[in-house]
């Protein structure tokens, strides 16, 4: 008899751009999800069955991940132990070097732990920069990392004041993308967190001299709907250019219509990172049971 189910889960970071995005697509596109790479590294574990990842944050084509989670089941032949949760980690890291993936962390967990409904939060960034008249004025090491908005400025506590507004429980419809995948999901949110800040990215002083400046918008949340962050990014960049005010904000969360939001300002893929996934600490017993 085959040795039980050990159930991980392990978070990960990447540079989304060369992906379709994290969940799994058919081996024949042209683009990959980042899920291909991580069950196809993780067959070399030599498992009984095959091991499949259930993330529990969907990000799109083009968005990054400081920090994704996922969990695993991983199933050894007779007689064997299960894996240390630093051989996963190694393991894993080994087989995806090619890529711009990493497995940051692993943790045994109990049987019913689910990477998505276990979650209590997840909280997004996005990263603006202002200055670029142009697109080729975009740092190359920024490009891909960030957007930067027409215009030379932004008028940041406008925008501030409208992204207040958001902060709360509300039907967020308007935020939703027109083309979601799941209508019929409640668009019911918790907004906790809608904040504004200069970035303080280590290579921004280089930057300062051409009169570059970044910014960072973070947004937390138990869940969000498809596409509304990048869909409230460009409602608040709007208000900063004065294309919007910031009582318009409310104005459109209160209609409660994808339709209502106005044409072509929903932010670029590029500039949007899911930062961290967090979970109770009574699921995820860390004495002992990380490997960095």
């Amino acid at each position: 008899m085959n040795s039980p189910k050990t159930r991980y889960l392990v978070f990960f970071q990447y540079f989304g751009t060369k992906y379709s995005g994290v969940m799994e697509t058919l081996t024949d596109q042209p683009m990959l999800g980042v899920q291909n790479y991580l069950e196809r590294a993780a067959q070399n574990l030599r498992p009984v069955t095959p091991i499949k990842f259930y993330v529990s944050s969907r990000t799109d084509t083009g968005v990054h991940a400081l920090c994704n989670s996922a969990h695993l089941d991983v199933q050894r032949g007779v007689g064997k132990p299960p894996f240390p949760a630093g051989v996963i980690v190694a393991a894993l890291n080994y087989h995806l070097k090619a890529e711009p993936i990493r497995i940051l962390s692993a943790y045994r967990v109990s049987d019913n732990f689910h990477a998505r409904f276990s979650a209590l939060s997840r909280t997004y960034i996005y990263r603006l920069v202002t200055g670029c008249s142009h697109h080729s004025q975009i740092p190359v090491f920024e490009r891909d990392l960030c957007w930067a908005p027409k215009g030379d400025h932004l008028n940041v506590p406008a925008m501030q004041e409208a992204a207040d507004s958001l902060l709360g429980t509300h039907d967020f419809s308007t935020f939703r993308s027109v083309s979601s995948e799941k209508p019929f999901k409640s668009p019911i949110k918790t907004l906790a967190q809608a904040d504004i800040r200069p970035s303080s990215g280590f290579m921004s002083h280089h930057y300062e001299y051409r009169g570059l400046q970044f910014w960072e918008l973070e947004f937390k949340s138990r869940s969000f709907l498809y596409r509304q962050v990048r869909r409230m990014v460009g409602a608040l960049v709007a208000v900063g250019q004065g294309r919007l005010a910031p009582y318009h904000i409310k104005e459109l969360l209160e209609m409660r219509d994808p339709l209502a939001y106005p044409l072509n300002t929903m932010a670029p893929a590029a500039g949007l990172f899911l930062k961290s996934v967090e979970y109770d600490d009574a699921d995820v017993d860390t004495e002992g049971n990380a490997a960095e």
